[in-house]
C-alpha cells in the first residue's frame, strides 16, 4: 500500500509471502528493501523493489535448480529460467497481439508518421534512446521502423526494441506486439509498460548500444525510463510523478516493471 507520505516521506507498506521465504532469508530481503528506500528518499522506488526480488528469485532459482548454460541471446548475463519467474499479466480487456500481415477493418493511413527522439541515458558506456510515433496501424508501424533503421547509428545499435499498442474503436480491443531484438524479455516488459500506462496508437523503440560493461537489471530500468520519459514528454500519459504513483497504485505492477531514476546522457541521434 502507498500511505499519503510516499514518496516524499514514508516508504511504501508491503508484506512479504512465499513458501521457502524464511528467517534470515526474509530478513536479509527485507534489510535490502529498506536499504533501497534509504538510498533513494524522497523518490519512487517501487520498480527497483520489483527489480531486487527478481534478482533474489534469479538466485534462489540457480540456487536450487543448477543446469548448464543455456545459449546467450544478448550480451548480458541472462539465465533461462528468467521468464517463468515473471508474474503473468492478464489485462482486464481483450486484448490481440498481431504481427504485420493481418489485416484490419480500420482504414490504414499511409502516410509516415512524425518520429520524435527521447534524451539518452547513458550509464556505464552503454547508452539508452527512445524514439516515438504516432501508429493507428501495424503497415505504420512497418514504415517507422523502416525509417528509424535509414539513420546508421540506429541501425547500428546493438538492440532496438520496441512494442506498440493501436486501440480499434470499432471492436474496442486492441491491436499490440513488441519485438526483443536480442535483449531477453525487453520487449515484453516494455509492452507492459505501455499497458499498464493505458496508452493507445503510439509505438516506442528504444534503441541501445552497448558500452562492454555488464549493467544486469538496470538496463531494464533504463529502457523502461526512456520509454516512459517520452510518454510523458509527448502527454501520452501523466507527468513522471503522476504516473509512477499511479503505476504503485494499479495491482498490475506487481509484476516485472521497471525503475524510475533518470540519469540523463550525452548521445544524441542525428
Amino acid at each position: 500500500m502507498l500511505p499519503n507520505e510516499y514518496p516524499g516521506t514514508a516508504p511504501p507498506i508491503y508484506q512479504l509471502n512465499a513458501p521457502w521465504l524464511k528467517g534470515q532469508e526474509r530478513a536479509d530481503l527485507s534489510n535490502s528493501l529498506e536499504e533501497i528506500y534509504i538510498q533513494n528518499i524522497g523518490e519512487s522506488i517501487l520498480y527497483l523493489w520489483v527489480e531486487k526480488i527478481r534478482d533474489v528469485l534469479i538466485q534462489k532459482s540457480q540456487m536450487t535448480e543448477p543446469g548448464p548454460d543455456g545459449k546467450k541471446k544478448t550480451e548480458e548475463e541472462d539465465v533461462e529460467c528468467e521468464d517463468d519467474l515473471v508474474l503473468a499479466y492478464q489485462p482486464e480487456n481483450q486484448v490481440k497481439t498481431l504481427d504485420f500481415d493481418v489485416s484490419e477493418n480500420r482504414t490504414e493511413i499511409e502516410e509516415l508518421p512524425p518520429i520524435d527522439h527521447g534524451i539518452p541515458i547513458t550509464d556505464r558506456r552503454s547508452t539508452f534512446q527512445a524514439h516515438l510515433a504516432p501508429v493507428v496501424c501495424p503497415k505504420q508501424v512497418k514504415m517507422v521502423l523502416a525509417k528509424l533503421y535509414e539513420n546508421k547509428k540506429i541501425a547500428s545499435a546493438t538492440h532496438n526494441i520496441y512494442a506498440y499498442r493501436i486501440y480499434c474503436e470499432d471492436k474496442q480491443t486492441f491491436l499490440q506486439d513488441c519485438e526483443d531484438d536480442g535483449e531477453t524479455a525487453a520487449g515484453g516488459r516494455l509492452l507492459h509498460l505501455m499497458e499498464i500506462l493505458n496508452v493507445r496508437d503510439v509505438m516506442v523503440v528504444v534503441s541501445r548500444w552497448y558500452g562492454g560493461v555488464l549493467l544486469g537489471p538496470d538496463r531494464f530500468k533504463h529502457i523502461n525510463n526512456c520509454a516512459r520519459n517520452i510518454l510523458v514528454e509527448k502527454n501520452y500519459t501523466n507527468s513522471p510523478e503522476e504516473s509512477s504513483k499511479a503505476l504503485g497504485k494499479n495491482k498490475k505492477c506487481s509484476s516485472w516493471s521497471n525503475g524510475l531514476s533518470e540519469n540523463p546522457g550525452v548521445y544524441t541521434c542525428s
